[in-house]
C-alpha cells in the first residue's frame, strides 16, 4: 500500500506512478472500485477524475456525501490499481513569424549623403525596403520559430528581456490579430482554429489581476461559477474549488482576502496562484502562463512552477514564458526554447543543454546553472559584430542532424484526431464546461461558448459586485455623503423661495445647479470600470461570460445605489427650497433625479469604456457636462442659441431634466408670480417709492384700455415657461428621454467593449 497525501504531493517525473489527491480516511481503492474503468499507459489522473473519486469516497464514508472532511488519506494499492490512460495533445508551431511597424528615428546622416553609408552593403535603420516608409521600419519580433508541446510536460520560452518570450505566449495564444501572424499552428496535426482554441485553453498574465476584496476561496468559487455549467450543482462546484486549492496548495490562505496596497491579504505567491487557479478551474487542455515566476522570490517561484507541473501530469499542456529558472524550478521542466531577437536559438530538453553548447564549442562549467550560462553567452553573443547568427544556424544544422539520427519520433497524438482526443479527453474529465460528449460532427461543437446562459452569467456577476461593494462601504458612504451635503448646502442657500420675480430667478438658479450637480456628482463611476478594465478584458478573453451579461449586470447593479442617493437628495431639498407640487410633484422631483443619475452614471459608464486613464477621463467628463450645462437652456435661451450651435443643445443631458423641473415647478396656470408693481421689481424702477408705482400702473391701465392694480396677476407658470422657451416637449416625455439616453450610453458601452476589449496584438 502507498500512501500519498495532499499537502506534501510531489509527482515524480521517473516513478510511473499515478499522482493522486489524499483523503483523510485510510481504505483500500482496490475494494471500493474493483473494476476502474481506465488503462494503465497514462501517469496522472484530471483533475475531474480526482474530484470524482473525492466524491465517491466521501459518499460512503458519510452517506450522503454533505460532510466533507478536514483532512483525508486515501491508501492505494499499488499492485491492482490501474492508472487512467492519458489523452495525447500534442500542439505543434512552424515558421512562425510576427513583425509590427515602428516609427522610424531621424537621423542627420538619413538626410545628409555620405559616400561611406553603404559600404557593407546591408539594409541600415535608414533604408526603407519592402512596406516600409521614410516615417517607419519594420521590426521582426519573432523569425522563423517552431517547435512542439506536448501533454504532461512542461515547455518553458526563455531569453532576455526583449528576446520575443511573451510575443511567441501571446502567438500560440491566439493573441496576435488574425493576419499579422504568419507560419502555422496545429493540435494533434490538426489547424487549431480561434473558437476551438478559446474553449479549450487559458491563459494566465504576468499581472495579478484579482478582486483585492474577495478571498481566495470566493475568488476561485466565482471563477467556477463562470467556467462549469449550469448542470453542475453548487455542491459539486465548491467540491471541485476545494479539490483545486488543495492542488494550488492554498488550503491555509483559503479565508484570506486577495488585498492590495490598502488591505492586508495573501503572499505573492499564494497570489500568483489565485490567478493560475482562476485559469483552469474548468481543467483546459492548455494551459498558456506568460512569467508566472516574475516577481516571486525563488521559494515562491518553485512552489508556482511546482503546482504547474501537476497541472501538467493531469493532462494538459503547460506552455510558459520564464526569464532566469533557477536550478531547482530547471529541473520541473521538460523542455526549453531559448529566443534571441526572435530568433531560437536552442530547443530542447534541459538535459541536453550541456552536450549542444559542447559541441557548439562552449561547454557548460559544472558548478554553473545551465540556463544562466546559456543566456549570458546569448547576451554576449549579442554585443559581438556577428550577433546570434552562428548559434541560430548551429540550432538548425544540431536538429537536423538528431532528425536524421532519430526518425520523426512518434505521430502528433498518438493516431487520434483532434476530434477523437478531445472527445476522450472529455469523457475523462477534462474541459468541465463542456462536459457532455455527444456525436458532434466536428470538434468545434463538442464543447458549448459559454458554458451558462446570460441570466446565470449576470446573476453572477451582479453577486460579485455586491459583495465588492459590500466589502468597501466607505466608497458608497462617500458618495451618499456628497450628495447629503450638497442638498444640505442647496437648501440652506434657497431655503423657502417666495413667489415673487426674485424667487423666479432663484428657482431658476437651483434648478440649474441641482440638475448639473446630479451628473457631476457621476463622475465618481468612472474609476470603476477602469479598476476592472483588464479583469473583464482577462475573463471574457477565453469566454467566462458574455460582454452582454457584464454590461447588463452592470447596469442592474448600479440601481440600488441610484435610487438611494436620488431619494435622499430629494428630501432634502424640495420641501426645504419650498417648490411646489405637494406629494404628486415631489414624486416627479425624485423620478426625474434618478433619471438624471441614471443617464449621468451610463454617460461616465461609457467614457471609461473608451478612455484609458482616469485622470484624462475626468477631465473630458468635466468638460462635456460643463458644456451640457451650458446649452441647456439656463444661461442662453434656445430661441437665441446660434443655428451652428443648437445640435449641441438638443444632446445636451442637462436640458431634459432642467426642463422637466421646470415644467413641474410652474405647470399650475392659477399661481401667479408677477402681481402689480412687482412688475417693476427687475427694472431701474425697482426701487421707486410704491406710489409712483401706482401711478404708473394707472397710467398703464388707461393706455392699454384694461384695469391693472397691485393685486392684478401679470405673470403665470405658464408665462415663466414661456419665457424660457420650454414648450416642445411635456415633462413626461423629458423624463423618458432622460432614461433613454441612459440606455443609449450602456448601448453605446457595450460596443465600446466590442471595439476596445479583443485584447490582441496588431
Amino acid at each position: 500500500m502507498s500512501r500519498v497525501v495532499a499537502e506534501d504531493y510531489s509527482p515524480s517525473r521517473d516513478s510511473g506512478t499515478m499522482p493522486f489527491y489524499t483523503q483523510s480516511i485510510s481504505m483500500d481503492f482496490t475494494n471500493h472500485h474493483p473494476q476502474p474503468p481506465f488503462s494503465s499507459t497514462a501517469t496522472s489522473p484530471t483533475l475531474g477524475q480526482l474530484l470524482k473519486n473525492v466524491g465517491d469516497l466521501r459518499r460512503e464514508a458519510t452517506g450522503n456525501g454533505s460532510e466533507t472532511p478536514v483532512h483525508q488519506v486515501l491508501e492505494l494499492g499499488s499492485t491492482n490499481l490501474e492508472v487512467p490512460r492519458s489523452i495525447p495533445f500534442v500542439l505543434s508551431f512552424n515558421n512562425l513569424k510576427y513583425s509590427v511597424k515602428v516609427r522610424r528615428k531621424f537621423r542627420l546622416r538619413s538626410i545628409l549623403p555620405s559616400r561611406n553609408f553603404h559600404r557593407t552593403g546591408a539594409t541600415t535603420d535608414s533604408d526603407p525596403v519592402g512596406g516600409e516608409s521614410l516615417s517607419t521600419t519594420t521590426k521582426t519580433l519573432l523569425n522563423d520559430i517552431s517547435g512542439e508541446a506536448r501533454d504532461g510536460e512542461i515547455l518553458a520560452v526563455l531569453g532576455a528581456s526583449g528576446s520575443g518570450k511573451s510575443t511567441l505566449i501571446d502567438a500560440l495564444a491566439n493573441r496576435i490579430a488574425k493576419g499579422s501572424l504568419k507560419g502555422t499552428k496545429t493540435l494533434n496535426g490538426e489547424v487549431l482554429e480561434s473558437r476551438m482554441l478559446k474553449v479549450i485553453s487559458a491563459y494566465v498574465m504576468q499581472d495579478d489581476l484579482l478582486f483585492p476584496m474577495l478571498t481566495v476561496e470566493e475568488t476561485l468559487m466565482f471563477a467556477a461559477e463562470f467556467r462549469l455549467p449550469r448542470s453542475l450543482s453548487n455542491s459539486k462546484k465548491r467540491l471541485r474549488v476545494q479539490a483545486l486549492i488543495e492542488q494550488l496548495g492554498l488550503k491555509n490562505a483559503a479565508k484570506t482576502v486577495i488585498g492590495d496596497e490598502g488591505h492586508r491579504g495573501v503572499s505573492g505567491g499564494e497570489r500568483r496562484r489565485v490567478s493560475i487557479g482562476i485559469d483552469i478551474i474548468h481543467d483546459p487542455i492548455i494551459l498558456f502562463l506568460d512569467e508566472p515566476t516574475s516577481g516571486l522570490d525563488s521559494t515562491s517561484a518553485f512552489m508556482v512552477v511546482k503546482v504547474l507541473q501537476r497541472i501538467a501530469q493531469s493532462g494538459s499542456i503547460v506552455i510558459m514564458s520564464v526569464h532566469q529558472p533557477s536550478y531547482r524550478i530547471l529541473g520541473l521542466l521538460d523542455r526549453l526554447i531559448f529566443l534571441s531577437r526572435g530568433q531560437t536559438v536552442y530547443s530542447g530538453s534541459p538535459m541536453s543543454l550541456p552536450v549542444y553548447f559542447s559541441d557548439f564549442g562552449h561547454p557548460i562549467p559544472d558548478s554553473e546553472n545551465r540556463t544562466e550560462y546559456a543566456l549570458d553567452l546569448i547576451r554576449e553573443l549579442e554585443g559581438s559584430p556577428g550577433g546570434t547568427k552562428s548559434l541560430v544556424e548551429f540550432n538548425k544544422s544540431w536538429h537536423d542532424l538528431k532528425l536524421s539520427r532519430n526518425g520523426r519520433g512518434e505521430p502528433d497524438g498518438g493516431g487520434l484526431s483532434l476530434k477523437e482526443a478531445i472527445s476522450a479527453a472529455i469523457s475523462k474529465g477534462k474541459l468541465v464546461s463542456g462536459a457532455t460528449n455527444n456525436d458532434a460532427i466536428s470538434p468545434n461543437s463538442m464543447v458549448p461558448t459559454f458554458a451558462n446562459p446570460v441570466w446565470k452569467e449576470m446573476a453572477v456577476l451582479s453577486r460579485r459586485s455586491f459583495m465588492n461593494s459590500r466589502r468597501v462601504p466607505e466608497l458608497f458612504g462617500v458618495r451618499l455623503g456628497a450628495v447629503v451635503v450638497t442638498g444640505f448646502i442647496l437648501a440652506t442657500v434657497f431655503w423657502q423661495l417666495d413667489s415673487s420675480p426674485k424667487g423666479v430667478q432663484e428657482r431658476l438658479g437651483f434648478f440649474a445647479f441641482a440638475m448639473s450637480t446630479t451628473f457631476y456628482t457621476c463622475a465618481d463611476a468612472l474609476p470603476v470600470f477602469l479598476q476592472e478594465r483588464y479583469i473583464f478584458m482577462r475573463e471574457t478573453a477565453y469566454n467566462a461570460y458574455r460582454r452582454s451579461s457584464y454590461v447588463l449586470s452592470h447596469g442592474l447593479v448600479v440601481l440600488p445605489s441610484l435610487i438611494f442617493l436620488s431619494f435622499a437628495f430629494a428630501a432634502t431639498t424640495f420641501w426645504a427650497v419650498g417648490l411646489d407640487g405637494g406629494f404628486s410633484g415631489f414624486l416627479f422631483y425624485f423620478l426625474i433625479i434618478f433619471a438624471s443619475f441614471w443617464a449621468g452614471s451610463s454617460f461616465v459608464t461609457f467614457l471609461s469604456g473608451v478612455v484609458p486613464h482616469v485622470m484624462l477621463g475626468y477631465i473630458i467628463v468635466v468638460a462635456i457636462l460643463a458644456y451640457f450645462l451650458l446649452f441647456s437652456g439656463f444661461f442662453i435661451n434656445r430661441d437665441r442659441i446660434p443655428s451652428y450651435w443648437i445640435w449641441f443643445h438638443y444632446l445636451s443631458l442637462v436640458k431634459y431634466p432642467y426642463e422637466a423641473v421646470l415644467q413641474n415647478e410652474f405647470q399650475d396656470a392659477t399661481k401667479c408670480f408677477v402681481r402689480g408693481v412687482q412688475i417693476f421689481d427687475q427694472s431701474p424702477l425697482g426701487e421707486a417709492p410704491t406710489s409712483l408705482k401706482l401711478k404708473l400702473l394707472e397710467s398703464m391701465s388707461n393706455t392699454l384700455g384694461m384695469k391693472i392694480t397691485s393685486s392684478t396677476c401679470l405673470t403665470t407658470g405658464a408665462d415663466v415657461l414661456q419665457q424660457q422657451d420650454i414648450t416642445g416637449l411635456s415633462k413626461w416625455n423629458c423624463l423618458w428621454v432622460t432614461v433613454a439616453w441612459g440606455f443609449l450610453f450602456r448601448i453605446l458601452f457595450y460596443v465600446s467593449l466590442l471595439l476596445g476589449s479583443k485584447n490582441k496584438r496588431r
